[in-house]
């Protein structure tokens, strides 16, 4: 068997807080006859990269499913369960709490069900490649484009947020936002700290890799809910159909 130096080993950290005010015990949810959280879960034991996961939680259904799905949980302090506390700082207090020491770690969100199944690979081949101090998930805004939106005040006037002339969507310049899917980054980054900058974590050197869109489900209602179950259905019939 090949040892893996622990250095050199790739640790995916999965987060999912107990709590949502917006749709509430939803990383702990069913989808598809399994916990919300253990779709990520196998997703990140199914990327050639990833050689150890860890769940990082405050709730213990989801800490159940973790460990029945045998993997590591680090059970987080309420300190890093509120609405405040940051994503960066539960990883940073996974990892410590967990003793490894990798270079390169992968961070999912729990309650992401649907991702590419290649993503996580690409972003940590990605972050290899280009030597960048992490890589982040984007996808194409489409017809949500941020120069067409408004500002509404109290009298109900209407304020362009950023002036144009653009008339046609296929003319707007390209823009992309983050969908949840993936950061891959190195050690040196996410315990990089700084006040005033949430972002810190993320380094100076930020490249992307760009999903199609809706191939990213971020479940953060009901709705959603709806579209990963009927995603998840059709692929299973695709699989069943070849």
């Amino acid at each position: 068997m090949t040892q893996i130096d622990p250095d050199e080993s790739i640790t995916a950290v999965i987060v999912g807080r107990s709590g949502s005010k917006g749709f509430p015990n939803k990383n702990s949810r069913m989808l598809s006859g399994k916990p919300m959280v253990v779709h990520s879960i196998e997703q990140a034991r199914a990327a050639e990269r990833i050689d150890h996961v860890i769940v990082s939680t405050d709730g213990e259904e989801i800490a159940s499913a973790a460990r029945a799905a045998g993997v590591e949980v680090v059970m987080r302090p309420p300190s890093l369960a509120s609405d405040q506390a940051s994503v960066d700082s539960a990883v940073r207090h996974a990892i410590e709490s967990s003793g490894r020491s990798s270079r390169t770690i992968v961070i999912l969100y729990a309650n992401v069900p649907i991702r590419p199944l290649d993503l996580i690979d690409r972003a940590v081949d990605h972050l290899h490649a280009t030597g960048a101090d992490s890589v982040q998930s984007y996808e194409p805004v489409g017809k949500h484009h941020p120069w067409w939106m408004v500002r509404i005040d109290e009298n109900d006037s209407v304020t362009a947020w950023h002036p144009n002339d653009v008339y046609r969507r296929q003319d707007l310049p390209p823009a992309y936002f983050p969908d949840g899917g993936v950061i891959a980054l190195t050690h040196e980054s996410l315990f990089t700290v700084e006040a005033g900058a949430p972002h810190a974590f993320l380094g100076d050197d930020r490249r992307a890799v760009i999903n199609a869109i809706g191939s990213v489900i971020d479940i953060d209602d009901e709705i959603d809910m709806l579209v990963a179950q009927a995603i998840i259905e059709r692929r299973e019939a695709g699989r069943a159909g070849t």
